[in-house]
């Protein structure tokens, strides 16, 4: 059957529920958002006359939960006006649309017998063959369709989302007793293709995967931390980035998750899986017991394991919870040996031998917490699921872990697992001891750019699943190389397309990510067909190395710098007017180069979750690699015939003076920066290299031919900059702005106005980039601006003067 979703219904519209309608939305499906009637007035309600049988009070809490949702940061959509896909009703007036949905997801509260009838509801409106799903994240899938009819259990199961479910990729899929095959198939490809997840089938177990192994991971810590004497300031530290973890780490995650979540999911695992090997975990410690008594939950109720307090002065100070005395206390900063060690170590796949070699605390710490983590994950096949690399998938994808168990495992060595495990007390699974005994040394092994995992049952690699639609650079990085030096490494993709992967911290763009690019424009107008820049960090690129620029400003080497932007210049040049495609693949932060780069593509196909913007007023200068030049000739591609162009214009300037980014590639659209019809926007971002190199073969197997640089750019001279010298001016009167601040943007308006030409002329692109290079060298003369530079180098925050 050919299955196709062009309208759900989500049963159920809190957090969770307003979070999928929207992720739903933001793919172009139709949404019935659908939450029960009120049974009581408001106030406000009352005040104005209104009764219980007004629509506006039947639909307030559906209506009221939607838009706090589309009004919270950071945004569950794409597009604010992507919201117009979803419509709102209730479950008695208005139950009736699901008979004309596609898929049902229901999302209501945590109860059984209160899933049970509202599933009971639904039945009478489905129509035969409908999916039906419940969000649970945890209730057994089997109690949940019992006494539904043969078709309605043959087509439910659960589909569990993680929060926020536009910024979270798992997708749990766990089947019911009945569910059919082609239906579980159907929503694995569906999560994978449509909604940009990880999708991954579990089995119908207590907290399924994801849950499961990372509640058990935080429950190891909250013992770990006492028995090892610790502050949770100092597991925060030691779980957080520099092992690939979100910023948040444990415990400050726990307090935006809220305590009250994790103890209930807790103790769900601890009251259903009596027979788990570390059950004894699941027990609450006594200060997590206190904190629960005391309402200590996190941000929701103002404290946590962390506090914000106001001071005497006026200012915040976040105080920490002391876990021996169990007061708040003033911050202490954690420092730690083992932690220097690895600071030289960029990939933190390379920095785990290292961390369970420490000597100090840190050491002991990770020793301790990855010997339980391995003992752990051993024991949950095949009782959560039946593949090892599902385990690394849903604790990648659900909770931002860059390396999942067991490949951390292999990054410390097999036997080094097995010494951690026993140190622990614990002991591995059988088919550990099997797997080594066989002569097989690691989980993972790569073949031909493809990932294998060690089959269990088999005994033997078996390739992991739904590869065919990515291509993965750590896998063809060694094999397909072509050239390389410090800042890129170029790759054959195959079907004469190259890969310009940037290798440099952030991905900056320096002088040796310049000459890869101009290397693999070089060697593709030779032997190739096209070109990708795209890379699968965690961001594209923050943009141009500023600490070159400061070096060179401070030591007043303007030669030096004026060379070095003109080869910034002439490089994104070369990406426009080569002879051969070239392809941008943008996606997190792509910013001031980064986001240049993207502008002189010949196509761009970004990620949904690109934040891209020209922000270079930050940093004291106006962009310097060809944006403001591209601004100017953007603007000037949407002169009317009639039209006031000084206002399309001053569009184009607002976006670069304000610094503007976008919190989706969807908003770029609105910001000029991605062009509308031209360039494409993809939700999986795994999909996204093969998806880049489909579009650079199509183009040029369509008859790419060089374009001709632009010489008839118009630009509106005098009149365009009039206009902005008065309001900079004018908000400078205002002190809405610095003197630094309107000296800057003065400088980008003689950019983008052309220079101060009499009268509106067509002008050279050329002739712009002069302008552009001139204005940029001439602000790094600015103390201010290298003082706003040498802010950002060790803050990495802007500085506002």
């Amino acid at each position: 059957m050919n299955r196709h979703i062009n309208k759900v219904a989500v049963v159920g519209s809190g957090i969770m529920g307003s979070g999928i309608a929207c992720h739903f939305a933001n793919i172009g499906v139709e949404v019935l958002l659908l939450d029960i009637v009120p049974r009581e007035l408001t106030d406000k309600e009352t005040a104005r006359g209104l009764s219980l049988e007004d629509k506006v009070v039947r639909n307030r809490l559906v209506n009221d939960a939607l838009a706090a949702a589309l009004k919270s940061k950071p945004s569950p959509i794409y597009h604010k006006s992507f919201a117009s896909r979803i419509k709102t009703g209730n479950l008695e007036d208005d139950i009736a649309g699901v008979s004309d949905v596609d898929w049902i997801i229901e999302v209501v509260v945590e109860r059984l017998d209160i899933k049970k009838q509202v599933f009971e509801k639904l039945e009478a409106h489905r129509k035969p063959g409908t999916l039906i799903t419940s969000n649970t994240s945890g209730i057994p899938i089997h109690y949940m369709s019992e006494g539904r009819s043969a078709d309605f259990q043959q087509h439910f199961c659960g589909t569990h989302f993680f929060n926020p479910p536009r910024y979270l990729k798992l997708f749990e899929v766990i089947p019911g007793p009945e569910t059919k095959k082609e239906v579980l198939d159907f929503l694995i490809s569906y999560g994978e293709k449509f909604l940009g997840k990880t999708s991954v089938l579990a089995q119908d177990t207590p907290a399924f995967i994801g849950n499961r192994i990372g509640i058990f991971s935080i429950m190891s810590l909250f013992h770990t931390i006492k028995d090892l004497g610790m502050t949770i300031e100092e597991v925060d530290k030691l779980t957080g980035p520099v092992i690939g973890r979100p910023k948040s780490a444990t415990f400050r995650t726990v307090d935006v998750v809220g305590l009250d979540t994790l103890v209930h999911v807790a103790n769900g695992i601890g009251e259903n899986c009596p027979k788990d090997e570390r059950h004894e975990l699941f027990q609450l410690p006594d200060y997590i017991e206190k904190m629960v008594a005391e309402s200590w939950l996190g941000s929701k109720t103002g404290q946590g394991f962390y506090k914000k307090v106001r001071k005497d002065d006026g200012s915040s100070q976040i105080m920490s919870l002391d876990l021996d005395k169990m007061e708040y206390r003033t911050q202490q900063k954690a420092k730690f040996a083992t932690l220097e060690l690895t600071k030289s170590i960029d990939a933190v796949i390379d920095r785990f031998p290292v961390l369970v070699g420490g000597k100090d605390k840190a050491g002991a710490f990770y020793r301790k917490s990855f010997g339980a983590l391995f003992a752990y994950v051993s024991y949950r096949i095949p009782e959560i699921t039946d593949a090892l690399f599902k385990i690394d998938d849903a604790m990648k994808a659900g909770f931002g872990w860059e390396h999942g168990p067991f490949q951390i495992w292999d990054a410390i060595g097999l036997d080094k697992g097995l010494e951690l495990i026993a140190a622990s007390d614990q002991t591995a699974a059988p088919w550990v001891a099997e797997m080594k005994a066989a002569g097989i040394s690691s989980f993972y092994d790569v073949k031909d750019g493809a990932t294998y995992f060690y089959d269990i049952p088999g005994k033997a690699y078996q390739k992991v699943p739904g590869q065919d639609g990515f291509i993965i650079l750590d896998n063809i990085r060694k094999s397909k190389e072509v050239f390389k030096n410090s800042g890129v490494v170029v790759e054959d993709l195959g079907d004469g397309i190259l890969n310009v992967e940037f290798r440099s911290k952030m991905n900056t763009i320096g002088g040796d990510v310049l000459a890869g690019l101009n290397k693999a424009v070089d060697m593709a107008e030779k032997d190739f067909q096209g070109i990708v820049v795209g890379n699968q960090g965690p961001n594209f690129s923050v943009g141009a190395n500023i600490g070159m620029i400061f070096m060179m400003a401070a030591e007043q080497e303007y030669d030096e710098l004026n060379m070095a932007i003109k080869y910034f210049q002439d490089t994104m040049m070369r990406m426009r007017y080569s002879s051969i495609p070239v392809v941008a693949a943008p996606h997190g932060m792509t910013l001031g180069g980064g986001c240049e780069l993207s502008m002189h593509a010949d196509k761009v196909v970004a990620a949904a979750e690109t934040y891209i913007g020209l922000v270079e007023f930050g940093v004291g200068v106006i962009p310097g690699g060809g944006g403001s030049k591209e601004m100017a000739l953007r603007a000037a591609s949407h002169f009317r015939k009639d039209d006031v162009e000084l206002n399309t214009l001053r569009e184009y300037f607002l976006t670069v003076a304000t610094a503007k980014v976008s919190t989706s590639a969807y908003e770029a659209f609105d910001l000029g920066i991605l062009q509308k019809g031209k360039d494409v926007i993809i939700v999986n971002k795994d999909r996204q290299i093969a998806t880049a190199k489909a579009h650079a073969k199509i183009i040029a197997e369509s008859g790419y031919t060089k374009p001709v640089p632009g010489k008839d750019v118009k630009v509106l001279g005098k009149q365009a900059l009039g206009m902005f010298l008065v309001g900079t001016d004018s908000m400078e009167t205002g002190r809405y702005i610095s003197d630094h601040d309107k000296k800057i943007a003065n400088k980008l308006a003689y950019v983008m106005a052309g220079g101060d030409l009499s009268e509106a002329s067509f002008v050279s692109e050329q002739y712009l980039l002069d302008l552009e290079r001139e204005a940029f060298l001439s602000l790094c003369t600015e103390r201010k601006t290298l003082e706003r530079i040498q802010h950002m180098l060790k803050t990495g925050k802007p500085l506002r003067n």
